[in-house]
């Protein structure tokens, strides 16, 4: 990792009418990093990740892309160069797989030929059959392939950094534990910098190098799991001790080994 920060936050506020959404939050992602987001609806994790690209416009202090202040980047041309993964895919509807994973790649002039290339494989690197792929319409897609689909298309400009909004909440079990797992395969593959929302401690703690807590619109606190294990915040410890309980129950309930 790189001493210059991927992303930065500095005394950053932002307010919707009278809520507080972001409320003086100072922090850092570094380079190369995979960092999870995590706290309840309304704590403000996901108005933080949009002020990164400028979909949300700062009331106050400054946030840093690459070591350039966001103000002084055009917000289009700085959303194209982060990918983003939404919770749903957020697909265009009416396009198909390839042209949904090479919308950004066109709109910066890339040609057709390097475009079509570019798909394949991605399509490969997100484990989906290129030719039984490419065609379809998003409606014809299960939702764990939107969602792989919607990872592809993030990647599709070769961004160096990727915000993703709770990207594996809306699956099944099966398909969120496979493909959080894919993803944190390409983000060491393809050395990436990863700012995840995440409502899911365990998810947190299973995918991130580093966890930051949010409630209230205030960052309570940050760590790797072990170092939030000495927090002093009641709040961190409670999160915590979800998994724990949820483990605990498991062995309870689960039978040790099974047949072979």
């Amino acid at each position: 990792m790189s001493a210059k920060p991927a992303i930065s936050y500095q005394k950053v506020s932002k307010s919707f009418g009278s809520l507080k959404a972001v409320d003086d939050v100072s922090f850092d992602v570094a380079d190369g990093e995979f960092v999870a987001i995590v706290g309840g609806s309304g704590s403000g994790k996901t108005t933080l990740l949009r002020l990164a690209n400028r979909l949300i416009e700062p009331d106050s202090g400054t946030i840093t892309v690459e070591g350039e202040d966001v103000r002084n980047v055009d917000p289009v041309a700085l959303r194209r160069r982060i990918g983003y993964v939404f919770q749903s895919g957020g697909l265009f509807p009416h396009l198909s797989v390839a042209d949904n994973i090479g919308i950004t790649p066109k709109l910066l002039g890339e040609a057709a030929a390097t475009i079509a290339g570019r798909v394949d494989e991605l399509l490969e690197l997100v484990r989906l059959d290129r030719a039984s792929h490419r065609g379809r319409l998003p409606e014809a897609l299960s939702g764990g392939q939107r969602q792989r689909v919607g990872v592809a298309r993030a990647l599709a400009a070769r961004p160096r950094i990727v915000l993703m909004d709770e990207p594996f909440g809306a699956l099944d079990p099966l398909t969120r534990d496979a493909l959080g797992d894919d993803y944190r395969s390409l983000h060491r593959k393809l050395g990436l910098t990863t700012v995840m929302i995440t409502h899911d401690m365990t998810e947190a703690i299973l995918l991130a190098d580093r966890i930051a807590v949010m409630r209230g619109g205030r960052l309570l606190a940050q760590g790797t799991a072990a170092e939030l294990s000495s927090s002093s915040s009641d709040y961190v410890l409670e999160l915590l001790r979800t998994p724990r309980r949820q483990v605990e129950r498991l062995n309870v309930l689960l039978p040790v080994g099974g047949a072979a």
